[in-house]
């Protein structure tokens, strides 16, 4: 497993992670796996993924019961456990309780990572950072960071936050790649790790895309996803958080954290529009 460095602190966040959307419903519980969904959470960490990624909006909530069962069997200091705070809760009292519910659920005493989930313009910056930082020095929380701000709302987020903001998760991958024209060489500059969401989806399939997609999976003995997978991760300080069902696309995916590609194929993949 390779590792970025969260901000100035040194500690260390695993690259690929494991996603957890629709792992237990969308927006409300859906129990219907899971028995199935706890299985593959503890083989994923069997496997190598410490680093897991969830929200309490998840299956209203009901994600993080599934990770907290899963988890409970294992050493929670080898975990690197991330959650989101939903934008309806982003007011000091409203994101303390959240927090207290997430805990809960997660069967946990504290987050390595807490992320506001999306932007709240109806709350300042400086209420929902003040009261995440409040959470940092009361030993629930490592560290903070934020999801979908744009290096505008990023900067005023760094200005505002008494703690560091160390990580900036967005949609990121082959196709969807609006991050590298600004915010991620700010994140490169700042020492902010990026986490890419959905690194393995793709768009209108382009032509041009799927055939040098494939010609480096030839190349490289390696599948299209790895490939998609590799280049994100040849960029300094992004994550990737991939989802997988299936034991073997869980290997796969963290199989690709080996594969690097050179420096021509780089360039080809970056230029593609």
């Amino acid at each position: 497993m390779i590792f970025r460095t969260l901000g100035s602190r040194g500690a260390e966040i695993p690259a690929v992670g494991l996603g957890t959307w629709e792992v237990g419903g969308r927006d409300t519980p859906d129990k219907s796996r899971d028995r199935e969904h706890i299985e593959t959470i503890s083989r994923a960490i069997e496997m190598g993924y410490t680093h897991i990624d969830t929200a309490e909006y998840y299956g209203g909530g009901h994600t993080e019961e599934l990770i907290g069962e899963a988890i409970s069997i294992f050493s929670r200091e080898e975990l690197f456990i991330t959650s989101k705070v939903w934008p309806s809760h982003l007011q000091r009292a409203a994101l303390h309780e959240a927090l207290d519910g997430t805990l809960q659920r997660l069967r946990t005493d504290y987050l390595d990572l807490y992320l506001i989930h999306w932007p709240n313009p109806d709350v300042t910056l400086e209420e929902t950072l003040s009261a995440m930082s409040d959470e940092v020095q009361n030993g629930r929380v490592r560290f903070i960071g934020v999801s979908n701000f744009d290096t505008s709302l990023l900067k005023e987020a760094v200005a505002v936050s008494r703690e560091p903001i160390v990580n900036n998760q967005v949609l990121f991958n082959i196709d969807d790649r609006l991050a590298m024209n600004e915010l991620l060489p700010y994140c490169q500059n700042q020492g902010i790790t990026v986490t890419a969401y959905s690194p393995l989806r793709r768009n209108a399939v382009k032509t041009s895309t799927e055939k040098l997609l494939k010609d480096l999976a030839s190349k490289y003995s390696a599948s299209i996803q790895q490939i998609m997978l590799s280049w994100l991760l040849g960029k300094d300080g992004v994550v990737v958080i991939p989802k997988a069902s299936k034991l073997e696309h869980l290997r796969s995916n963290l199989e690709a954290a080996s594969i690097v590609l050179d420096q021509v194929d780089v360039r080809m993949l970056d230029s593609l529009k």
